[in-house]
């Protein structure tokens, strides 16, 4: 990028006012009763707004602390108390002076007695979770597909940078799909509102299907259904008794958000001389050597031009953010979060944000997406047992170093240091982490070349995989369309690991329909076979969901650990080797003493723990019988 370019970006996000807001709105939207945090701050956004003389509030239980005026006259802050006997209802705003008088109605509604219950449960390592691309899944309303009143109108299947119009009720409607499969938990990458102008990557102009540019916290993408469509969804999956994981992204929002069109105040955004991208290193935060400047750039530099950095130093940043994340659980009822370019954000905002979701939701599940080489690195950024003198305090993180040694363990040959050694070397720095069981392990997400393509769609190695990651400590993640063996590289970009699910659409063919069996062929089908009876199996696994884990040193490529309690002890046993081999059990007595059988969880089949022997690439989970 051209200096000039970055003068004139840095130009356009100065502090301006745009003729024409409209109507004045509040945020947040509305509120509740009873939250343990009994403070709030309203920002108040119409034009001219910040011209009133004076701001009152008369209703019971509620004070009116201070009122902030901002920079841009179309912003007012207003800090209230909501005392603990407050009743739910709606009381008035009033903004007077200069002749003007205006008054602005807010609702406090009452909070959810499920909480913790039925709703804002949390995950955890008994869950299986699916991630899920909304415009890419299934098309369940066609009349939402696109919108004249949006900036980008584009929607035609065969592009693979425009919008293709999956939706939320696509979703809906598939959940007994996802039932049968052994899904427990749905992650979609960000619903929230993205209008957004097409952006001209790599010479090519892309819609924001991906949802991570958001113009609007409070509104659910219309093209996704709307508000009304995430309500539906997210009730009738805890219907089902499955769970629901929000996408956040903290660091950014796109350039056409309301507050970045027209801000609040100049260091409402990291603002540098002239643009300045993101390292996009890790590095520099965990460094002891690091320079200040090395860390600043990671820290506050753009993701992207078009992806502005939020300055979460800023206190009314800070508290937008934060009342958001409470807002969008308690009013949507949201299990968990995961976090979009976790360490990118100030890591003191982090830490505040995390704790102030805890304290209202105890039960709620946040890990961040941390994209880095190491265990130390990636144990960095949660709760560790690391002597440092910063501490972060997520939970965990979607566990990049456990990727990278599943795909290794995988593809390569067994080596000293390669293989399925790679896999073992990096569990045994688990003690890194103050509870690995918190992080999210995967084998591919819509950032990642598809599973099935890296492994040269083996399919061997595929199950093999399945079996790994269902097995393995931390929560499970699988991509839409592993089930089904959907593959591709992320070459030229990432819209080739982001196609369309087949059969999600009207008028895709009923013989290519993957959500129903005769759509699959015979090798999708055992795939689909294979994940569904091993998921199904863990749900009821107390040795999976909340075991210990023993694993042993590979030995010729052939990897065996142990998932057990009181009451179970189950068996992963893997040849990663060239050569048939049969286990010596003798070696694995710590573990296998006093049973004698073991039942493969896919098949069903039992065998004396003596007859097993594993051809190369041969993989089994299987419970131990006495």
């Amino acid at each position: 990028m051209t200096m000039k370019k970055g003068i004139f970006l840095f130009a356009v996000l100065t502090l301006i006012q745009i003729a024409g807001i409209g109507q004045t709105n509040t945020y947040p939207t509305h509120w509740w009763t009873g939250m343990k945090n009994n403070k709030l701050q309203l920002m108040i956004h119409g034009e001219g707004i910040g011209n009133s003389g004076q701001v009152a509030i008369k209703y019971p239980g509620i004070q009116m602390l201070k009122l902030h005026r901002a920079e841009n006259k179309n912003y007012l802050f207003v800090d209230l108390l909501i005392g603990a006997e407050t009743k739910p209802g709606t009381f008035q705003i009033i903004l007077s002076g200069n002749g003007n008088k205006q008054s602005i109605p807010f609702t406090l509604k009452k909070r959810s007695t499920e909480n913790g219950r039925t709703r804002v449960k949390g995950v955890t390592a008994r869950d299986l979770v699916y991630l899920i691309m909304p415009d890419r899944f299934s098309n369940g309303d066609p009349s939402n597909d696109h919108f004249d009143d949006m900036r980008d109108k584009g929607h035609d299947r065969d592009n693979p940078f425009d919008r293709h119009g999956g939706d939320l009720k696509g979703i809906q409607n598939h959940l007994p799909y996802l039932e049968e499969l052994g899904v427990t938990t749905l992650w979609m990458t960000p619903v929230v509102e993205n209008d957004m102008t097409r952006t001209m990557e790599g010479g090519v102009s892309r819609s924001t299907y991906h949802g991570y540019a958001f113009t609007n916290h409070y509104e659910i993408d219309k093209r996704f259904g709307g508000n009304t469509a995430y309500h539906e969804l997210v009730q009738a999956a805890h219907a089902k008794g499955m769970k629901v994981i929000q996408d956040a992204v903290y660091n950014h929002v796109g350039n056409d958000h309301w507050f970045i069109r027209d801000m609040p105040m100049k260091d409402w955004v990291n603002q540098w001389p002239a643009y300045t991208n993101t390292s996009y290193k890790d590095q520099p935060l965990v460094d002891p050597y690091a320079s200040a400047i090395d860390k600043r750039v990671s820290v506050d530099g753009w993701f992207t031009p078009f992806l502005v950095d939020l300055n979460q130093r800023n206190p009314f940043v800070s508290n937008f953010l934060i009342q958001y994340a409470i807002w969008a659980t308690e009013e949507f009822g949201v299990d968990g979060w995961r976090v979009d370019t976790y360490f990118y954000s100030d890591p003191v905002f982090l830490n505040k944000i995390n704790e102030a979701l805890l304290k209202e939701f105890p039960a709620v599940t946040v890990f961040g997406e941390t994209w880095v080489q190491t265990v130390t690195n990636s144990a960095y950024f949660c709760e560790n047992n690391m002597n440092i003198p910063f501490k972060h305090n997520c939970q965990g993180v979607t566990d990049f170093p456990v990727y990278f040694s599943l795909v290794d363990a995988l593809k390569q040959p067994y080596g000293w240091n390669e293989g399925v050694n790679r896999l073992y070397q990096v569990l045994a720095q688990d003690l890194l982490y103050k509870n690995p069981m918190r992080n999210c392990i995967f084998l591919t997400n819509h950032d990642l070349d598809r599973i099935y393509s890296v492994i040269g769609e083996d399919f061997d190695r595929f199950k093999m995989g399945m079996n790994l990651l269902l097995t393995l400590r931390g929560i499970p993640q699988m991509y839409y369309g592993d089930e089904v063996l959907m593959k591709n590289f992320k070459d030229p970009s990432d819209a080739e690991v982001r196609k369309d699910f087949p059969g999600g659409w009207p008028n895709d063919k009923a013989k290519d329909n993957r959500f129903i069996k005769e759509g699959r062929s015979d090798k999708q089908e055992e795939a689909f076979q294979h994940i569904s009876r091993l998921a199904q199996f863990r749900k009821t696994s107390s040795a999976i969901g909340s075991g210990k884990m023993m694993q042993y040193l590979p030995k010729d490529g052939l990897y065996v650990y142990f998932r057990y309690d009181q009451q179970q002890t189950v068996m992963t046993i893997s040849n990663t080797g060239d050569k048939k081999i049969k286990p010596d059990w003798n070696w694995y007595q710590e573990r296998v003493k006093g049973f004698t059988q073991a039942r493969n969880v896919v098949t069903g089949k039992v065998k004396a723990l003596s007859d097993i022997e594993l051809d190369p690439k041969e993989s089994y989970v299987m419970e131990l019988l006495k």
